[in-house]
């Protein structure tokens, strides 16, 4: 059962009409990119652009098409808003109820992601779609906890490794399944996912609650402006972006050696950096330029050039020392120093207000979309565990990976060739 052409990444709907949608790459460092908060400097936050400053009038009216090939929210251009909320299963939930929970939704992305608001929908009641999308994606103890879906366990859905530095709390990691929920408005995001919730209410509870924003649109008079991150780092400039000619094997899991329900799917790796926010900030803006490896004013390599220029990793000062020292973050995450490995990062910050010793519990959730995560995050990861200079101000305190199944036809529900295969 194939599913249809959803709306092409490169364009989209509205209320109004059809309108043209480009991607941005936005990571790949530029800032405390790519893998760094997580892993390599190949993937980052895509930024939603158009030919110029999108009114404030019109962000509401943004519609992804919840049916397509994949599902929406891994390549679509990422919005301002993510909630995001695994679910672990009550105790003997099965095949059947599992099937119940998950047509339930696909029913209810359906109409929520199109704007189709009812009288239960009261605090959106008046507002837009807002670009809303849901994505469900599945841990790895799924497979262990549905004896019939065992055999349906993908290969490359094993443990993550732990890495050096991991500081990590199991009761805010992993999960039998996660849903992505992300908009251009908050409230809508919210609104959604607590439908989702209740939705789920009689076969899973919520095992760990996350959410997270980025610059919205309309605030910045460049659309099309790289975001920056709490750090204040420019973050996103090397993230593969949709017309390269590997982009869909970078990040879409293609037939051959997966079972098929993943095939047009992704796999994701979800982190939690806590970033030491008052540590970084005494340092001065040249201290924190070294650590990167980039100018913090424009996103330019220290080797020079502008944002997009390539690090010149060769290149010396008249002292003979590196301008990108060994240890930058954009040297050990850049894909010509991890075997040319890439990854899709969507990545927002979060701020949950200070810790209990005053300092800021505030940072970055690191969400890759990858073909072959063993193959991609992990090494880089494990690269930059060992020598990236930023590692002195973050903190991975939570980590998951996750199989999101491939599109929903407009006659199918959400993992039935998982759950029917």
């Amino acid at each position: 059962m194939s599913a249809p052409d959803r709306i092409p990444d490169g364009e989209q709907s509205s209320q109004r009409g059809v309108g043209r949608r480009r991607f941005l790459g936005s990571l790949g460092l530029a800032g405390i990119g790519g893998a760094a908060l997580g892993a390599g400097g190949t993937a980052g936050a895509l930024s939603l652009a158009n030919d110029g400053t999108t009114p404030l009038s019109t962000v509401g009216e943004r519609t992804i098409a919840f049916h397509g090939p994949h599902q929406a929210g891994i390549t679509d251009a990422q919005q301002a808003r993510v909630d995001l909320r695994a679910y672990d299963l009550a105790p003997d939930t099965g095949r059947a109820a599992l099937q119940r929970m998950l047509r339930g939704w696909t029913t209810l992305a359906e109409r929520l992601t199109r704007g189709g608001w009812t009288d239960a929908d009261a605090p959106v009641l008046g507002s837009g779609p807002s670009a809303l999308t849901v994505t469900v994606a599945f841990g790895a103890s799924l497979f262990d906890k549905v004896p019939e879906l065992a055999d349906r366990r993908p290969a490359r859905m094993i443990p993550l490794p732990e890495f050096a530095g991991d500081e990590l709390d199991p009761s805010r990691g992993e999960g039998d399944v996660l849903v992505q929920v992300c908009a251009d408005d908050a409230l809508v995001a919210a609104h959604a996912a607590r439908m989702l919730g209740r939705e789920a209410s009689q076969a899973a509870s919520v095992r760990w609650h996350m959410s997270g924003f980025t610059r919205s649109q309309g605030v910045h008079p460049d659309s099309a402006a790289t975001q920056r991150n709490l750090m204040g780092q420019l973050d996103g400039t090397g993230n593969p972006r949709p017309d390269d000619e590997d982009f869909t094997d970078t990040v879409l899991v293609s037939a051959g050696g997966e079972p098929d329900w993943i095939h047009g799917g992704s796999y994701l790796v979800m982190r939690r950096i806590r970033m030491l926010l008052d540590t970084w900030e005494e340092l001065g803006t040249g201290a924190q330029e070294r650590v990167i490896g980039r100018r913090k004013d424009t996103g330019a390599p220290l080797s020079g050039g502008e944002e997009r220029t390539e690090p010149d990793f060769d290149a010396r000062g008249d002292d003979g020392i590196h301008l990108i020292a060994p240890d930058a973050h954009v040297r050990m995450a850049h894909p010509d120093t991890n075997l040319g490995t890439t990854m899709l990062r969507r990545g927002y910050s979060y701020d949950d207000g200070p810790r209990e010793d005053g300092a800021p519990d505030a940072g970055l959730l690191f969400l890759a979309w990858q073909a072959d995560p063993l193959n991609g995050f992990v090494p880089v990861q494990e690269q930059l565990s060992r020598g990236d200079a930023l590692n002195r101000f973050v903190r991975h305190e939570a980590s998951g990976q996750y199989a999101a199944p491939g599109g929903v036809a407009e006659d199918e529900y959400l993992g039935q060739r998982l759950l029917e295969g």
